[in-house]
This record gives C-alpha cells, sequence and structure tokens, in this order.
C-alpha cells in the first residue's frame, strides 16, 4: 500500500521496513505529482533495487514493470 509523501512514495513490501519508490521510479513518463499515478492503498508491484542494511532503506522501482 502506497502513502502520500512528497516526491517519494513509500510502500509496505511484508517486511519490517517500508520500501521507497522515488518519483523518477514511479512510471515511465514524467510524473509531478505522485498523486496522479498511484494513490493512499493502492496495491502495487514493485521491483527492488537496493538494500541498505545501515540506513534500513530498501530501494524500489515501479516503471521498470511497466
Amino acid at each position: 500500500a502506497a502513502s502520500d509523501v512528497y516526491k517519494r512514495q513509500f510502500v509496505d513490501i511484508g517486511v519490517h521496513q517500508d520500501g521507497l519508490v522515488h518519483v523518477s521510479e514511479l512510471d515511465r513518463k514524467f510524473v509531478n505529482d505522485p498523486s496522479d499515478v498511484v494513490s493512499v492503498g493502492d496495491i502495487v508491484r514493485v521491483n527492488v533495487l537496493s538494500v541498505e542494511l545501515e540506513r534500513k532503506r530498501i530501494a524500489l522501482s515501479r516503471k521498470q514493470l511497466l
């Protein structure tokens, strides 16, 4: 499920830490406002770009699966 945050979307991927989808990874076309492409509560498919254990960050991409 996506939560509304400016220029990025956090995605619950079923582990303790949410994943982050940067606005540039939301769609193949330019996205000015993330809410134009996704809404809070949407179920989305994402690809894992990277995992940073020390910083507790998971980078995700939605556009790679479109």
